[in-house]
């Protein structure tokens, strides 16, 4: 089932793309909650006239994208977080937690148009920020312990331990 896309939607396609569907994703979700209609040979014919009228409007939004995104692509962003003694988050980092980040460092994101995984452990991620169809940047997420002094320490950063006093035994056959 061949439609078009009237909004973007997530894993599928961008607004204005005609996408090919199973029937019952097009007829029981898309159609019904107006995200895509039908692509018709009458409704491609309409949808590439209003694209050709909108190309200005397009190349003017592209552009603002391309601008966003230059001014972000320096960002970073560092967030702590509970955690327990093996370094597990107590909860998890969202794109609503990475946009208020964002937005405190001065840049306006919204979150839906954060992409990245789930992250559940301290360590180095990285969130795709999408501002248009051909336009991402990638922003480094730096997860840290809000008490770091209670993580276990791996094996080859723990300080070497002192060699524990000879047992009763060992002690009584010396003397």
């Amino acid at each position: 089932m061949k439609l078009i896309l009237k909004e973007d939607v997530r894993n599928l396609g961008f607004k204005n793309e005609i996408v090919d569907v199973k029937p019952g994703y097009g007829r029981n979700f898309l159609i019904p909650k107006g995200m895509a209609v039908l692509a018709t040979e009458s409704a491609i014919r309409i949808h590439e006239e209003s694209l050709r009228q909108q190309a200005g409007k397009l190349e003017a939004f592209k552009a603002e994208a391309q601008k966003r995104a230059d001014k972000l692509s320096g960002a970073k962003v560092e967030l702590s977080a509970k955690t327990s003694s093996t370094g597990s988050l107590y909860g998890s980092i969202t794109t609503t937690m990475v946009a208020d980040e964002l937005e405190a460092q001065g840049y306006e994101i919204n979150r839906k148009m954060i992409e990245m995984p789930g992250i559940k452990e301290i360590g180095q991620y990285v969130a795709k920020i999408r501002f248009h169809k051909d336009i991402a940047v990638d922003v480094p997420v730096i997860v840290t312990s809000e008490n770091p002094e209670d993580l276990e320490l791996p094996k080859e950063e723990r300080p070497a331990e002192e060699p524990v006093a000879a047992s009763n035994e060992e002690q009584e056959g010396e003397e």
